[in-house]
C-alpha cells in the first residue's frame, strides 16, 4: 500500500488533487460533448429500437458509475478498517453523493428507455428493483456517515455498512441471468457484444468522459470535506483559547 500511505497526508493529497480536479473535469466535459455529438449524429438508429437506442450512451455509463461508486465506498471502507487510512472515510463520504446521483440517473434513463421498448416506465424486474435498492442504500449510507461525523465517530460504523452493501453488486450484475427478467440480458462483454459496432463505438467515449467527471466531483467533494474539517478544528481551538 505504498501509494495509499503516501497519500495519507492531507497536504500531500491536496497538492495532487488541486491540479487534477480541473483536468478531470474539463476532460470529462469534452469527452461527453464528443460522445453526445457522435451518438446523436454519427450513428444509425437500431433496426428494432429505432432512435431510442441512443439512450444507452447515458444509461450504460450511469449504471456503470452507480455500481462503481459503491465499489469505491467499499474499498475506502476496507482501507479505513484495515489500514486506518486517514482519508478513507472522507473518500467514502465524497463518493456517496455522486454515486447516488448516478444511480438515480441510471434509473431515470432506464425508465425513459423502457417506455417505448417495454411499454412501461417501471416493472418490478430483478435488475430494476436491485438498482433501486442500491439507490436507497446510498441514501442510507449518506445519512449514516453524516450522523457519525456529527457525533464525532471514528467512521467504523459507516465503513461496515459500506462493505455490507456490496452484496447488492453481484445481484445487480447477474439478476438478468439468474431470473426470468424483463430487462435484456448482458449485451456488452469483454470479448464480444450483441450491439452493432456502428452503434456501439461512441459508448467508450461516454464511459471515459463520465468516469472523468465522476472523479472530478469526488475530488472536489474530498477537498471541501477536508476544508470543512480544518475549519471546524480551528474554531474548536479558538473556542478553547
Amino acid at each position: 500500500m505504498p501509494t495509499l500511505h503516501a497519500l495519507a497526508n492531507p497536504a500531500r493529497f491536496l497538492r495532487i488533487a488541486r491540479p487534477l480536479t480541473p483536468i478531470l473535469f474539463w476532460a470529462g466535459v469534452a469527452l461527453i460533448a464528443v460522445g453526445c455529438w457522435a451518438g446523436l449524429t454519427q450513428t444509425p438508429p437500431d433496426y428494432l429500437q429505432g432512435e431510442t437506442v441512443r439512450i444507452l450512451y447515458i444509461h450504460v455509463p450511469t449504471a456503470w458509475l452507480g455500481m462503481g461508486g459503491w465499489t469505491g465506498i467499499a474499498l475506502s471502507s476496507i482501507a479505513l478498517l484495515v489500514w486506518r487510512h486517514p482519508l478513507a472515510a472522507i473518500a467514502a463520504r465524497a463518493i456517496a453523493v455522486p454515486g447516488a446521483l448516478f444511480a438515480a440517473l441510471c434509473l431515470v434513463s432506464g425508465a425513459i428507455w423502457g417506455r417505448p421498448t417495454w411499454g412501461t416506465y417501471w416493472q418490478w424486474d430483478g435488475r430494476l428493483t436491485s438498482m433501486l435498492l442500491l439507490f436507497f442504500v446510498y441514501c442510507a449510507y449518506i445519512a449514516l456517515a453524516r450522523a457519525d461525523a456529527e457525533r464525532g465517530g471514528d467512521g467504523r460504523l459507516p465503513a461496515l455498512f459500506g462493505i455490507a452493501g456490496t452484496v447488492l453488486l453481484p445481484i445487480i450484475r447477474y439478476s438478468v441471468i439468474w431470473w426470468n427478467t424483463l430487462h435484456q440480458g448482458p449485451s456488452i462483454g469483454l470479448t464480444k457484444s450483441t450491439i452493432a459496432g456502428s452503434i456501439l463505438w461512441p459508448l467508450p467515449i461516454m464511459l471515459v468522459g463520465f468516469t472523468c467527471l465522476f472523479g472530478a466531483i469526488v475530488l472536489m467533494r474530498m477537498r471541501t470535506l477536508l476544508a470543512s474539517a480544518k475549519s471546524e478544528a480551528r474554531m474548536r481551538r479558538m473556542a478553547r483559547a
